[in-house]
């Protein structure tokens, strides 16, 4: 990790934590077997180290001592850019909901960042994480195709979260992407 973006991320979450935002309420339960696996981003408000992410795949493995062993795939810039990855660890806090995270970058030890759960739907097809500040957001689903119908629809619940939601980028998507898939496969 570049020492400058992390020093800007420390920056931004310190700065977050002095502003008063509304709640951001999560769903209210989470099968956290369910939810593990692999998710397409198909759309984000974007931190800058993937704001032009490109087949961006999201998974979730349990760990020892029920941490949330988390893999973030994407190709930088466009569909035969340079394949990067990310590595955090997911701790849930809220053990009654499974709906409220804390994602710890090793870079950035011991600081965790906000990871919400506002969105799931019933089948665990498609889910919305968020932030209270309501900087970053991540539409995702099982499926890297979604019609416009949807995507639309994932982006309105953004908005009523209360997100500018012009901020939202739809992440380009074309596979099967054999390199993407190898590099994923290692870093399991």
């Amino acid at each position: 990790m570049r020492p400058l973006y992390a020093f800007a991320l420390f920056l931004l979450a310190l700065t977050s934590s002095c502003t008063s935002y509304p709640p951001l309420p999560t769903v209210q339960s989470v099968d956290l077997d369910r939810f593990l696996g692999d998710w397409y981003v198909i759309g984000h408000i974007p931190a800058s180290s993937e704001a032009s992410a490109y087949n961006a795949v999201e998974s979730y493995r349990r760990g020892e001592d029920g941490e949330i062993l988390t893999t973030y795939t994407f190709r930088d810039g466009g569909f035969d850019g340079p394949i990067e990855s990310m590595h955090p660890t997911g701790y849930v806090t809220d053990q009654a909901t499974h709906a409220t995270w804390g994602m710890r970058f090793a870079w950035w030890w011991p600081f965790k960042l906000e990871y919400l759960i506002t969105y799931l739907d019933d089948d665990y097809r498609t889910t919305i994480i968020g932030r209270t500040a309501r900087d970053y957001a991540w539409i995702m689903s099982r499926d890297p195709r979604v019609s416009e119908r949807e995507f639309a629809m994932l982006v309105e619940e953004l908005r009523r979260q209360g997100y500018e939601t012009a901020k939202v980028r739809r992440v380009p998507h074309r596979w099967p992407d054999p390199e993407l898939d190898a590099a994923r496969s290692k870093s399991e």
